[in-house]
């Protein structure tokens, strides 16, 4: 029997909460089959299998907090590296009970594929993994289906989101109100209906909260807003959209602001700066590192662009749809978290309007965005016309930036945003 040690994930974190269990104790498990979904301050991570076995002690409930080099759960490895026999034999001692024990197939026969299959919540299909992220299993799981009867329309065989959305239209009305209770019944309240249900800030909840109340308490805020007429820009994403999608990327606004953005900086270079920890220096950075936050089921998430500077605007599509991914599935590589230098929050991607955001410290000024309207506004000849009117609240640290400065940072992003074509005579 094996301990699997629970491994340096990095970034100095020495803990972390066991979000969900996939297997059980005496399951079978299969090579890099997952095992478990830990929350770390950062992201969650999933962790597989390191060879195939039976699971024979969990040593972290489900909501605790495991310690990093200590046991996460014990298996006994499988027939490639002791015989089936000696394996029954060891589990029979362990248990110390007159049970029947657990047998395990022997290494590389249909049976042990499909015990594991069974365990995982099917899992396997014809032998193999069916690929699937950690949220897609999560969603079959929580309507009690398998991942090989589902067909899938991701590359490489993967199933989406959307295949598994498709496949309960198919499951008949008793089926899936059957599936919605049981999904249901975990959230109920307690019968008396009066006390309430208590969960722990951990993981990057924890960390978001920590991180809000100091930025808010040491970072003097001056907000600024500004209304940005996006007609022309919405026209243009238009006309670009077929050109995007012929090369697999999905253009939305946020690769604009973002190109607008590192032009302005460039002429407005401490809105990309920091100031040190002694609040004696200040420090300009060279490349325009600009974060978008996420609103992930794990908490807030803020991965950044690098040298946004440097990127087309195909290219920072292609980062943008790769963060944003990621970062709702709550697996946001640390790199990605790390030296950015001005961000974007777009609230308006959820319906608001206004919002005064919070410094992502140690950055210099954060944007929200609220959600475009049409709007009645009059034209230079004084006719009433059809407008697109985006609304922004900027934050900025008071410390080193003056209403001033904000103010002609933001006209320069605002007009980029509001003549777009005036962006290519900046690229490079």
């Amino acid at each position: 029997m094996s301990d699997f040690l629970l491994p340096d994930i990095g970034e100095g974190i020495v803990e972390c909460e066991v979000v969900e269990w996939h297997v059980a104790e005496g399951d079978v498990i299969a090579e890099d089959q997952p095992i478990v979904e830990v929350m770390t301050d950062k992201a969650l991570v999933e962790i597989t299998a390191p060879e195939a076995g039976i699971v024979t002690k969990l040593y972290v409930p489900q909501g605790q907090i495991a310690k990093v080099h200590a046991p996460l759960y014990a298996y006994q490895i499988d027939a490639k590296h002791e015989s089936a026999g000696s394996v029954t034999s060891s589990v029979a001692d362990q248990s110390g009970t007159d049970e029947m024990p657990v047998e395990l197939p022997e290494h590389g026969s249909d049976l042990s594929t499909d015990t594991a299959a069974q365990k995982s919540g099917g899992e396997y299909a014809g032998g193999y993994k069916v690929p699937a992220s950690p949220a897609v299993r999560r969603l079959v799981r929580e309507h009690s289906l398998k991942l090989a009867d589902i067909a899938s329309s991701g590359k490489d065989g993967r199933v989406l989101k959307e295949d598994v959305l498709a496949h309960l239209d198919q499951v008949s009305p008793t089926t899936a109100s059957a599936n919605a209770a049981s999904s249901q019944s975990a959230l109920a309240m307690p019968a008396n209906g009066t006390e309430p249900r208590v969960e722990p800030l951990r993981g990057i909840r924890a960390v978001m909260a920590k991180r809000m109340v100091e930025a808010a308490s040491t970072i003097p805020h001056f907000h600024y807003g500004e209304e940005i007429d996006v007609t022309a820009l919405l026209s243009l994403r238009e006309r670009l959209k077929p050109l995007a999608e012929a090369q697999g990327e999905r253009l939305t606004l946020m690769p604009f602001f973002m190109k607008a953005m590192a032009l302005a900086v460039a002429e407005t270079p401490i809105l990309n700066a920091q100031l040190n920890t002694a609040g004696n220096e200040l420090h300009y950075y060279p490349q325009c590192n600009i974060g978008m936050a996420v609103d992930s089921k794990a908490g807030l998430m803020v991965p950044n662009v690098k040298r946004v500077e440097r990127l087309t605007l195909l290219e920072i599509a292609r980062e943008v749809g790769r963060l944003t991914t990621s970062a709702r599935e709550g697996r946001v590589d640390q790199a990605d978290l790390k030296g950015g230098t001005i961000s974007i929050s777009n609230i308006g991607a959820l319906g608001g309007t206004y919002a005064s955001p919070i410094i992502n410290a140690p950055e210099a000024a954060i944007v929200a965005i609220g959600k475009t309207q049409w709007l009645p506004r009059f034209d230079e000849s004084g006719a009433v016309v059809r407008r697109a009117i985006m609304t922004i609240t900027w934050a900025g640290d008071h410390r080193f930036i003056d209403g001033g400065t904000i103010a002609r940072f933001c006209n320069t992003w605002k007009g980029f945003l509001e003549t777009p074509d005036a962006m290519l005579l900046h690229l490079a």
